[in-house]
Formats: C-alpha cells, structure tokens, sequence
C-alpha cells in the first residue's frame, strides 16, 4: 500500500495530529468554556493547542525511534486505550484522574462488561483499531542519533519557550489542572496510573495494628452492618424524597436516620473511610480485622469488590455467594441474606459482626441491579448510555433500585426480630451518591473537592432491637461513626474507642 519508508518525523507529527482531532475535542471544549474571549484567551489557547501537538510529537517519536516495532505496539495500545477512554469521557463526563483510575483498577469483569454497548465498540473500532493497522502497515525510516537528537531538542525547547511565555497564565492553568490534567490522553491515565500505584503502595504496607481490644461482657450482641452502593439519600423517600422509594423501611418503628456526607466519591476509599477508626491516609487495621483480633465472629459477604485486605476466616465473594443461595433472586443481592438467621445462630460467639457489601445501585445498567417484580416506576432506562435515555427513565430504573434496597434493609430487620435472644441492631451507610444527570454527570468518581452533592450526600439508617437503644440527636454523622458505633453495641472496650463517635445510647 505504502511502497516508500515515511520518515519518522512526517510520521510523528501525523500521529500527533489525528491524536489532537480524535481525542482532544473534551480538552478543548472545556478551555474554551473557561477562558475570556479576548487577546490572552486566545493565546492561552493557541499555547495549549501547540504544547500538546509538540508534546505528543516528542512522545511518539522517541518511542518509535526507541522501541521500533515494540514502538509500534506501545503506540497502537495507546491509541486502543484513548478510544475507550474517550468513549467514556463523551458518555459519561468522566475524568481520568488517580480517583478514576482506582475505580478503573478495581472494577471487576461484570462490572466492565456492563458498559458494553454498539457506540463503544465504534470507537474501539475507528479511532483505535484502524490507526493502529494503518500504523503496522506504514514502514518507518528512523533516521540518525544525529536527527534524533534534533529533533528532541528542537520539541523541548520549544516546550519550554511556550511554557515560560506564558508564565502570566500558569495561575490560570493551575486552577484548572485537575480537570486538565484529566482530559489530556495519554498523558491523563498515564500519569494518574504511576499516581495511583504509588499511592497505593504507600498504602498497602503491612497495615498498623490497633491497640488490643477486650470484650466486656457476656451477653448476645450481633451488628448487621450494610456497606449500600451508589445510594444517594435524596432519592430515599425517608428523607422527603417525593416518591415512595422507602415502603417497608417507613413502617418500621425505632428507625433512626441521619444525614451523612461520603468520604469520597469512589468505592475503595468509602468502604475504607467506613471500616477505619478515624479519617487517615494510611492503613491501619479495619474493622473486620480488628475485631476477629479481638474474639468476635465476624462474617463478610460482598456481591461488590473495593474492600480493604481482610484477615479474617469467613468470607465469601460473588459466585460463592450466589451458589449457596436458593430462591428465584438469588441473582440480585437478595443472595446476601440467605440465611442470615442461620449464620448468626450458629456462630458459637455471642459476639457477631456481619458486614454485607452490596451491589444494589450500582450504574450503569440499574435495571438490572433489581427482580422485575421491583420495576414499580416505568419505563425505565435500559441502555447503558445513560445519555441517550430520557431523564424520567433513568431516574426511575435508579429509583426502583432503591425500592429494591429498601425491601432488603426490611428483611434484614424483620430476620433479626426473630432472634429474641439476641440484642441487634441493623446498620445501613453507603459508600458514595450518584450523579444521574445533573450537569451532564453520571455515575460517581468525581474528586471530592469539587464532586457535586449528588456524588456525597449519602443515607445513614440505624435500627436496634432494643426499644430502650436510643440514637444520639446529631444534626449529621459520617461514615466514620460505624467504627465508634459497632464497638459501642457490641461492648468492646479499646483505647481506640471515640464516644464522641458513637451513635448508641445504651440502656
């Protein structure tokens, strides 16, 4: 098809420029929203435009000159990864930052797969595939070292110049980095992946040990604690939510409810922010670990992932779970309470924790996340491009999930009325909000600095057996509390304990 070698430079700067028009129109979308329309607007954009095609032309080309064919490899799994993660900046507003990328990390196959749709795979198609063929068909002349270094030098130094130039611009630029940073491909899931691991290798350090923890008494005492997901308490009719999301749980005497705010937007640091003892970027010992430590019986089930590492002897993951259940739902999250009395009785402790790690509101596709017979509001959105289903459609496939979540919550609390013998108590906190729409944002992970009310304002409901168990009065909790809280129902005493963090006022 080619029958000459293209240099490397026309090569380069080729691949720089279908780079800039194919990935780069959310880039500059945004820019251009955010500048004055005047002679320095126009001159912070000209600059940008002119930085990113040098930029990307310096990178492209010393991986080719570098890497040749495994040049070729690298750039043509660069150009597959920016038409997916276009895809989902285009869809779903996202920005590519190191909270993004955690959620991309720990998102598991189900979950991917999920987001499957024709427009996806287009863009997989044309904007990734077919420049990468045309990339292996083309033969390259890469020149000398002695051009190499030219033109290296040349693309840095006029890096550099544009950069100095518009020194009077870098306040400008700095305000708005996280979202530029985010929008820039590759550099955006490049960067934010060295980002990321590092952190987490800060993080996944063998994890600090709490002060030992004694049990203080002998009676029966179980917490049933529900880690929601993607449950955004302004959707929950028991916080005035117009529609009746909350049928059973509004039935339900001695519930307490709290307004609550999310840690972050994202699931690992949620589920973390809700197992720890207090706000902190290292790892120290989470809840289940602490107490297993400590004697008590504690159980996890998850249909979710995003937990921290856990220590402790029952655990059970999707499948395992789904295949002990029996039953028409075993499919949903109903699988999670299949025989919760059971286990609680046959524990052999009179201390039991069980932590429930649900799935039920996760995007995109919430009609699926719910039994048909769930589908109370109609129609709703079945297309995992949220954008493309009407507002009305999607609240309600979002809003039956709910219902959903509401009916388990119920049958949690209605099993542990059944166990006379046991002081328990039901706690319910979600790990983030949603976004479903509102200012063309779905789903969640945007950063928490800047993140909408919808990504963070979460559901915070408590319930105890006991009807002389009172709830403190608090005008808003955090996810925080669960830690001072559990501990407080099930009388651990440690020198960790924060009262000031507890919910429970006991008898």
């Amino acid at each position: 098809m080619f029958k000459k070698d293209i240099n490397i430079t026309v090569t380069a700067a080729v691949l720089s420029i279908i780079n800039l028009l194919l990935f780069h129109i959310p880039f500059y979308s945004y820019v251009s929203g955010n500048i004055n329309c005047d002679f320095n607007g126009f001159c912070i954009m000209a600059s940008l435009l002119v930085i990113m095609l040098v930029a990307n032309f310096f990178g492209f080309y010393l991986t080719l000159f570098l890497g040749r064919l495994v040049g070729k490899i690298l750039i043509a799994i660069t150009f597959i990864l920016n038409s997916i993660s276009i895809y989902f900046i285009n869809t779903y507003d996202v920005m590519l930052d190191d909270t993004m990328m955690s959620n991309v990390y720990n998102t598991n196959y189900a979950e991917a797969t999920s987001y499957t749709s024709w427009a996806a795979i287009l863009y997989l198609l044309f904007m990734g595939i077919v420049p990468c063929v045309l990339l292996f068909i083309i033969k390259i002349k890469y020149g000398s070292w002695k051009k190499f270094g030219k033109a290296v030098g040349i693309s840095l130094l006029i890096v550099l110049v544009l950069a100095f130039a518009n020194a009077t611009n870098w306040t400008w630029i700095d305000r708005h980095a996280p979202v530029i940073g985010s929008l820039l491909l590759p550099w955006s899931y490049i960067v934010n992946t060295v980002r990321l691991k590092v952190h987490e290798a800060q993080q996944n350090r063998e994890e600090i040990l709490l002060p030992d923890a004694t049990i203080a008494n002998d009676e029966k005492d179980v917490v049933v604690l529900v880690i929601g997901e993607s449950a955004r308490r302004d959707h929950f009719s028991l916080y005035g939510y117009g529609k009746n999301t909350n049928p059973q749980l509004t039935q339900i005497s001695g519930l307490k409810w709290y307004n609550a705010d999310s840690y972050a937007t994202y699931t690992t640091a949620g589920v973390k922010a809700i197992l720890e003892h207090t706000p902190t970027d290292d790892l120290y010992e989470p809840l289940p670990n602490y107490l297993y430590r400590s004697g008590v019986d504690v159980q996890w089930r998850s249909t979710n992932w995003g937990e921290p590492p856990l220590h402790i002897e029952k655990v059970k993951f999707g499948p395992d779970v789904t295949k002990e259940c029996q039953g028409d739902n075993c499919n949903y999250d109903e699988s999670l309470i299949y025989g919760l009395k059971e286990h609680i009785l046959e524990s052999g402790k009179n201390k039991v924790l069980i932590i429930l790690h649900s799935s039920t509101s996760h995007g995109p596709s919430y009609n699926e996340k719910y039994p048909k017979e769930f589908e109370i509001f109609a129609p709703v959105c079945d297309n995992v491009e949220l954008s493309k289903c009407t507002h009305n459609e999607l609240i309600n496939a979002y809003d039956n999930s709910i219902i959903y979540t509401d009916y388990l919550l119920s049958k949690i609390i209605s099993d542990l009325k059944e166990l006379t013998d046991w002081n328990s108590t039901m706690i319910f906190v979600s790990d983030h909000g949603e976004s479903l729409g509102e200012k063309n944002l779905y789903m969640h992970g945007v950063p928490i600095s800047m993140a909408p009310k919808e990504q963070y304002e979460i559901p915070f409901i408590v319930w105890a057996s006991n009807p002389d168990v009172k709830f403190k009065p608090l005008q808003k909790a955090t996810q925080h509390h669960v830690f001072h809280s559990v501990l407080k129902f099930l009388g651990i005493e440690s020198p960790v304990y924060d009262e000031q963090m507890n919910l429970f006022i006991l008898p």
